[in-house]
């Protein structure tokens, strides 16, 4: 009778245990946008584990990627702090953070858990390796809940990589059939015919062998989903494993991924609640949920589900600049102070927000800078960099046939305006309403009755950037430097060294096309501050020819600049606008500089110069480099690849 009695108190501590502790899975899976999952409405779509997921769970109709390429939305994924903050923004930079900031796996540690990652990583912070090690008991392809100790709660993570970028548009069409329409029974293949296709895409033969990746590979994910969780069942964990399924950022499809509009932040998101957990769900279960959420979010949540303990009080604003934001790794089972997203689960959830912040900055070879708002509703979108197209050149784009098939289009004028837009010079400004839009094929910035929708946006917007103090309003060639002695994170607090207010009035002119700005740029080309001289330099880049001509001599004169950012951008515009010889040889000699981020600066601006034959002797010099980066080598390719000199194919990449 006594051994009776102590297997039913150590099962009660057992049971008592899991309830403080659920486990916790996540499904991650690359580069998809809600739009293509059955549960979010497309009828052409087959994912039916995904869709039982959300028939039982919760399904996010408004959850939002922080960035729309990998390693900066998941740079903020693990540490939950946003890109803008840490300087973590520019795909695959790698610039140091502060040693406060953990991924969050390892606060879950400290509470007991098991953290396992499989397998990805690609967190664009300094140390990798290191700080890798520190988040995780275990990450790699063999990762997984089943090296636990017994009764151990665990947190894993699996990353599917069916869905990918190179699966949908870059590998070439063999290697798609091979890894995803072999996978798959003839039955399970969505056809050619089989789905609409976006009205932002030419409706051919062509684009539809193109697109029909898409649906494919998501329904590859969707099977390789339903193995995993067939395994949790078999282990006897579903009824204690609350799961978590979502995508990195938008869809990896020409317009959507890299992009900063609702097409490359807003993401699929899915909670299942077992029996035991509905308790935690604020929203009930078997629902949708229109509540505004994103990545920024999930670092809290996570800490605050480990520890069922209850947040600290957020310290000031002056509190936390003297501090540098922390003083060190929080006690036990706290949220560190350094996070700013919400605890959307359990007894300690914040409460929801009106408005999230996003934003989009240089991807692979392809520079730009966005900063987003939206209510879920509405999205609106400031293009800093407007002289560059949605369809930039970006080299593990311009691989791939679709985007070959597009350009070929263009060239043999078979598109309409909506899909000739893609390839031509952006706005100041999107506002894009998705409730009745959901494709974002009529920007609604320049309408009358939108105007106060707009200022509200723009206002909110704004103040978000001078409140958190957004790093990356600086050029990456600077960021750099500033890395050599200290953190971006810990720089931007810096008053003094980065004042922002006045680097942000200056930023804020760039993409408003006319006289008068134009005028106030030319000003600002005075101004002792290099960084206000940059952005000044910029917002000329986007003005007409037409407008910049009165301006000749001080543009000519800026290419004499001492901050090398602002003299390459002047250099562009002198030789594109009025074919100054100093200017061409300044960008070829920039163009061959050892420092990768000026090297890069030159030649993006040479991909869309009017006339670039000058440069190909330059450009091929430079390729031939062995010491050259994964990102100059790219620009290096799209330039020649541009002019027919070098083959758009994946085996060249």
């Amino acid at each position: 009778m006594k051994s009776k009695l102590t297997f039913v108190f150590l099962l009660c501590i057992s049971t008592l245990g899991y309830a403080q502790q659920p486990n916790i899975l996540w499904l991650t899976i690359e580069d998809t946008s809600p739009q293509f999952i059955g549960c979010y409405g497309n009828e052409d779509a087959s994912t039916p584990v995904i869709d039982q997921l959300a028939k039982e769970g919760v399904r996010f109709t408004n959850a939002f990627s922080t960035g729309t390429v990998c390693s900066p939305s998941r740079s903020t994924i693990i540490t939950g702090v946003r890109t803008y903050a840490m300087g973590t923004g520019n795909h695959r930079s790698q610039y140091p953070i502060p040693e406060f900031i953990k991924g969050f796996p390892y606060f879950m540690q400290q509470q007991g858990y098991y953290t396992t990652n499989n397998s990805k990583t690609d967190y664009n912070v300094a140390n990798a390796k290191a700080f890798i090690q520190q988040a995780w008991n275990e990450s790699s392809d063999e990762a997984g809940w089943w090296d636990r100790k017994p009764g151990q709660s665990f947190f894993a993570v699996f990353n599917f990589m069916d869905s990918h970028q190179s699966r949908t548009m870059t590998y070439p069409y063999a290697q798609y059939q091979e890894e995803v329409l072999g996978q798959l029974s003839e039955e399970e293949q969505i056809g050619e015919e089989d789905f609409t296709m976006p009205p932002f895409y030419k409706d051919s033969p062509d684009m539809r062998r193109q697109f029909a990746r898409v649906y494919n590979s998501i329904k590859l994910t969707d099977n390789r989903i339903g193995e995993l969780l067939d395994r949790l069942k078999s282990d006897g964990l579903m009824d204690s494993t609350i799961i978590f399924f979502y995508a990195d950022h938008g869809e990896g499809i020409p317009r959507g991924k890299t992009n900063g509009i609702n097409l490359g932040y807003r993401v699929p998101f899915v909670i299942w609640f077992p029996e035991m957990y509905k308790h935690l769900s604020p929203w009930g279960t078997g629902v949708v949920s229109d509540e505004l959420i994103s990545f920024e979010d999930l670092a809290p949540t996570m800490i605050s589900l480990a520890s069922g303990t209850v947040r600290r009080a957020m310290p000031s604003r002056s509190q936390r600049r003297l501090a540098g934001m922390t003083s060190g790794v929080p006690p036990s089972g706290k949220v560190p102070d350094y996070l700013y997203g919400r605890v959307l689960l359990g007894k300690q959830r914040s409460k929801p927000v009106d408005y999230l912040f996003l934003s989009a900055d240089r991807s692979d070879n392809g520079i730009d800078m966005v900063r987003s708002v939206t209510d879920g509703r509405y999205v609106y979108s400031r293009n800093y960099m407007p002289f560059m197209p949605e369809a930039r050149y970006i080299r593990y784009m311009e691989i791939g046939e679709i985007k070959q098939v597009m350009r070929q289009d263009l060239a043999e004028d078979r598109l309409n305006p909506l899909q000739k837009s893609l390839f031509e010079t952006r706005p100041a400004e999107f506002l894009y309403d998705i409730e009745k839009d959901l494709w974002e094929t009529e920007n609604l910035a320049d309408k009358p009755e939108m105007q106060q929708r707009l200022a509200i946006m723009r206002t909110a917007l704004q103040t978000n950037i001078l409140q958190t103090r957004d790093v990356m309003f600086l050029p990456e060639y600077e960021l750099s430097l500033i890395s050599q002695s200290t953190t971006p994170y810990q720089y931007r607090l810096d008053e003094q060294k980065y004042p922002l207010k006045e680097i942000y009035a200056a930023a804020s002119l760039s993409g408003i096309r006319s006289k008068e700005a134009a005028a106030q740029q030319v000003k600002l080309l005075q101004s002792p501050d290099k960084i206000i001289r940059y952005w000044a330099m910029i917002g000329l880049r986007s003005q007409a020819a037409e407008v910049l001509k009165p301006h000749k001599a001080q543009i000519i004169k800026a290419v004499q600049d001492s901050y090398p950012p602002v003299a390459i951008t002047a250099s562009a515009i002198a030789y594109d606008v009025f074919g100054e010889k100093k200017a061409e040889e300044k960008l070829k000699a920039y163009c061959k500089d050892k420092d990768m981020h000026l090297a890069l600066m030159a030649i993006n601006y040479l991909l869309y110069v009017q006339h670039p034959k000058p440069f190909i002797k330059t450009i091929q010099e430079v390729k031939a480099k062995e010491d050259i980066s994964y990102e100059v080598s790219a620009a290096c390719k799209d330039f020649l690849g541009s002019l027919g000199l070098f083959p758009n194919d994946f085996a060249h990449r």
